[in-house]
């Protein structure tokens, strides 16, 4: 059996992180991740009338599969003899870098506050729908700047926290979990609606994804509270930060969603910034903490900067640590 090369391993992620910082997302010719989700749209548009949750599960297993193979087809091209050794570095951390966003996910962020700032709502509302699905026409400069902060804090967990935690927690084989993960992920994006015509098609696909996000998301709230605590230690920062508040409000608020997941990262978020964060007719998370400010937007991109910053070195030790585990278990 081979020893996973943690040093290899770690810096891959070390890597992948740094791609996505300086490059952000590829061109989606070659984005893994749009060709996982060309395929779902294939598959969506042949779905049967009948019989369609059995559809849908047979759908998502061939789309994990088939990104399982790319995270496969990734490590196994990297680690061809002829291919010299930084080429297949930049090749693995190429594919993991694909299932992770960080500037993606707080570039629009940081435009949205721009527009806000400048009172230029048009603007915004053609920007919102990158983050939800809310009908940005009905929304006021409150709620503009509550759905940023909440979409922010919980797509930290599908868009960051989980493919890394995948990646990290399965070894050599690591990016292929991250991209089944990933396929999951994408294919609740794209049907796990419980709306017509995707409620049973995307019913196997949601709770997959809701299986999967379970450990990332309570791990999550972690991640926040270190990150409040690091920006309550910086001077003149903007608004007061609560670091004890995020686990108190993620205790209290984290199951009051829909989801079994996204109300954790929101919930530590609301208590870390000390803001309410409202969906209307949905869910209220710290209802006792003020309104949600357009300058809230700047603090959940820091605060979400930073826990990302604090997950990857987190899960580059795991790496480290599992794998000195598994070598001294071998070689008992």
């Amino acid at each position: 059996m081979i020893i996973p090369d943690s040093g290899h391993l770690a810096l891959v992620l070390l890597l992948a992180a740094a791609l996505d910082v300086v490059f952000g997302e590829p061109p989606a010719a070659v984005h893994p991740v749009v060709w996982i989700g060309k395929l779902i749209g294939i598959l969506k548009k042949a779905a049967p009338k009948t019989h369609r949750k059995l559809y849908g599960v047979g759908m998502a297993l061939f789309c994990v599969l088939f990104a399982a193979l790319i995270g496969y087809s990734a490590i196994y091209i990297a680690a061809l003899p002829w291919i010299p050794g930084i080429l297949g570095l930049l090749i693995e951390a190429y594919f993991l870098k694909a299932t992770f966003a960080i500037r993606c996910l707080l570039t629009p962020a940081r435009d949205i506050y721009k527009n806000l700032e400048k009172g230029k709502l048009e603007a915004v509302r053609e920007l919102l729908p990158i983050y939800v699905s809310r009908d940005p026409e009905k929304l006021n400069r409150t709620q503009m700047s509550s759905a940023v902060v909440e979409s922010v804090s919980e797509n930290f967990v599908d868009g960051i926290l989980s493919p890394i935690f995948y990646y990290a927690l399965f070894g050599e084989l690591g990016l292929v979990a991250a991209y089944a993960y990933k396929a999951i992920n994408t294919l609740d994006s794209m049907v796990g609606y419980k709306t017509e015509p995707y409620r049973e098609l995307g019913y196997f696909s949601a709770k997959s994804d809701d299986v999967l996000n379970w450990i990332p998301a309570r791990i999550s709230v972690f991640f926040i509270l270190i990150a409040a605590f690091f920006i309550a230690l910086i001077p003149r920062n903007e608004g007061k930060v609560n670091p004890l508040e995020s686990i108190k409000s993620a205790i209290k608020d984290g199951a009051k969603t829909p989801s079994p997941n996204s109300g954790y990262p929101m919930a530590a978020t609301a208590g870390a910034l000390g803001v309410k964060l409202e969906k209307p007719d949905n869910y209220v998370l710290g209802a006792a903490y003020s309104p949600t400010e357009v300058k809230d937007i700047k603090r959940v991109s820091q605060l979400i900067a930073i826990a990302s910053g604090f997950s990857l070195a987190v899960f580059a030790a795991v790496i480290q640590i599992l794998c000195v585990q598994l070598s001294a278990i071998l070689y008992l």
